[in-house]
């Protein structure tokens, strides 16, 4: 995968975020607007640290997020991979 391009590309790291957070919020019955504070945030993530299906849900958001779809396999396409800036 060109790793490289892609923490160029503000999406990737709004796309990751979300599928870091909408399990965990999804998991305790929480949304976007119920997080109110710091430490009600920090809480939560800790509470999904601990929980090891919680875990789980987020490396398998995370790995969706990160293939493309339009390859086979888990790859970037060659012509993806010659890429020096997103396209």
């Amino acid at each position: 995968m060109n790793f490289l391009v892609r923490v160029k590309n503000p999406l990737f790291w709004a796309q990751i975020a979300m599928a870091i957070l909408t399990p965990i919020l999804a998991y305790f019955g929480l949304s976007g607007a119920d997080i109110t504070t710091w430490p009600m945030l920090g809480d939560t993530l800790l509470q999904a640290v601990c929980n090891p299906y919680v875990c789980v849900l987020v490396i398998v958001s995370v790995f969706n997020a990160l293939t493309d779809p339009t390859t086979k396999g888990v790859t970037d396409s060659e012509r993806a991979k010659t890429y020096v800036t997103p396209a």
